[in-house]
């Protein structure tokens, strides 16, 4: 893949592991000032945590399947609708995604996430109306799923996951930020919606 075509895609992928890295192996103080603290935005303070908790991540694991995913999905993607509207459109469910968390948690001091995956869930769901019937593997399924499956089950997981699991990873962003993904897409470049019904 020639990555020169993806320009906003390498940068971000470049930026993202290694911050990550860096934080978590030899300057954990990072994580601590850039996760996603909605007490503390609503009080007017750790503003830019929007931003940054998307280049921070919980552990090696969680880097990894982050930045697989993005690999797959964020270069085709960004050659399909430019580079400018790729940058809105991650950045942008970046941002939306955590939205409901900031309102959820907003008096509570202990919450706190980190993660791409609001934004990445973005850039996935986009790539599904483009391509809804590419095939996706899920573990253990041993054969591909169109899609737009997947993505149906993916919605359902994450909301599942929102209500039933609480930890640093922001679960409930997965979702949004799929929602937030689909939006901005169609708004951003409106014949995808008639690539997406022509598809069936």
């Amino acid at each position: 893949m020639d990555l020169t075509q993806a320009p906003v895609s390498t940068i971000i992928l470049i930026f993202t592991i290694a911050i990550s890295v860096y934080a978590l192996y030899f300057k954990p103080s990072l994580i601590e000032k850039g996760v996603l603290k909605p007490y503390l935005i609503v009080r007017g303070k750790s503003l830019g945590s929007i931003f940054s908790n998307g280049f921070l991540h919980a552990n090696a694991m969680h880097l990894i399947f982050n930045m697989m995913t993005f690999y797959f999905f964020a270069f085709p993607l960004e050659k399909t609708i430019g580079s400018l509207s790729f940058l809105i459109l991650y950045f942008g469910s970046l941002i939306i995604a955590d939205i409901p968390s900031i309102i959820k948690y907003r008096n509570d001091p202990s919450y706190a996430s980190l993660g791409a995956s609001g934004a990445i869930s973005g850039v996935v769901f986009s790539m599904i109306l483009f391509y809804p019937f590419s095939g996706l593997y899920i573990f253990p399924i041993p054969f591909p799923l169109p899609a737009f499956v997947f993505g149906i089950l993916y919605l359902a997981w994450s909301y599942y996951s929102s209500k039933h699991y609480e930890d640093i990873i922001n679960h409930s962003a997965h979702f949004w930020g799929a929602l937030a993904g689909i939006i901005l897409t169609i708004i951003l470049e409106p014949q995808s919606i008639f690539i997406f019904i022509k598809s069936f």
